[in-house]
């Protein structure tokens, strides 16, 4: 995630300030380093977790799932057809030839049935233990970062300042979709309207909401903290829950690298990487200047 720039008058020695795009210190260590960690996190623990889908490549609503129950939302699968075997994702009762990516995958004369195909899983090949191991490990380091950040960003005033919407934000809502549909980009210190509800959503309830979900189907945690399955209405549920919020991340991912890329891809990077980012020239005038994308 970026963080909120510094003033824009602190530039550090040595570098010079360009009159016209001005170098600030946009990204302080902690927020780059929690940066790439919540990026590698997310990175092995949706490969791991397509592994450990593949045990069972359906989803349920309901506290109960099987052969007795009409309640299966999603399901990937292999059929034997006229034309051999074939692959289909099935999404709320409407089934979709995958063969290839989907149910049914692998190399030319040697393909099998599998929910994710190999190259889409960690491990590539089926090993549901290994994957269990490198997804827990990845969602404590997720989860144990994430706290602290919020703790922190809590104490230092960061999310109130920087990533609570403010009433000006929500008024310049529609002028910031309009920038974005037209890939009309201005960079300031300040986030946009868009970028904060984004980060804001992607912090506050998605991630919160995988770990709840996370817990949830854990069979120790059930002891511990009961009430979650009813809460959520299941374990299955819960499954259900926990992969949607992994499609919305996905979502959020792709997205947020387009708009990286088309903001200009080397200051983006190196603001994340340096802590360094130019922005716009100063405005002058007595007009409110637009946020950055």
């Amino acid at each position: 995630m970026e963080s909120v720039a510094r003033s824009q008058s602190e530039i550090g020695p040595g570098l010079p300030a360009s009159k016209e795009k001005p170098l600030i210190y946009r990204q302080s260590g902690w927020t780059r380093l929690t940066h790439w960690l919540w990026a590698i996190s997310l990175f092995f623990m949706l490969l791991s977790g397509l592994q450990i889908f593949n045990a069972r490549p359906q989803l349920y609503i309901g506290k109960q799932s099987g052969f007795g129950y009409n309640n299966t939302v999603f399901a990937i699968g292999a059929e034997n057809t006229n034309a051999g075997p074939r692959g289909y994702t099935e999404i709320f009762g409407h089934r979709f030839d995958t063969t290839g990516v989907l149910g049914w995958s692998g190399p030319a004369g040697n393909e099998t049935a599998r929910g994710f195909p190999s190259w889409a899983t960690i491990p590539s090949y089926y090993d549901l233990g290994t994957a269990r191991v490198i997804h827990f490990f990845f969602a404590w380091m997720l989860t144990t970062t994430l706290i602290v950040w919020l703790v922190a960003s809590l104490i230092n005033g960061h999310i109130r300042r920087d990533l609570a919407p403010r009433l000006d934000d929500l008024k310049r809502l529609p002028q910031d979709i309009a920038n974005h549909a037209r890939l009309k980009f201005h960079h300031t210190r300040e986030y946009n309207t868009l970028q904060k509800m984004a980060y804001g959503g992607v912090l506050f309830v998605l991630l919160p909401l995988m770990i709840i979900t996370g817990l949830a189907m854990s069979p120790s945690m059930n002891s511990v903290l009961p009430f979650l399955n009813d809460l959520l209405g299941g374990r299955q549920t819960a499954r259900t829950i926990h992969f949607t919020v992994m499609v919305l991340l996905v979502a959020f991912f792709i997205i947020h690298i387009l708009m990286i890329v088309a903001a200009g891809p080397i200051n983006e990077l190196r603001s994340i990487i340096t802590g360094w980012y130019r922005t716009d020239p100063p405005v002058h005038d007595d007009k409110t200047p637009e946020r950055s994308a």
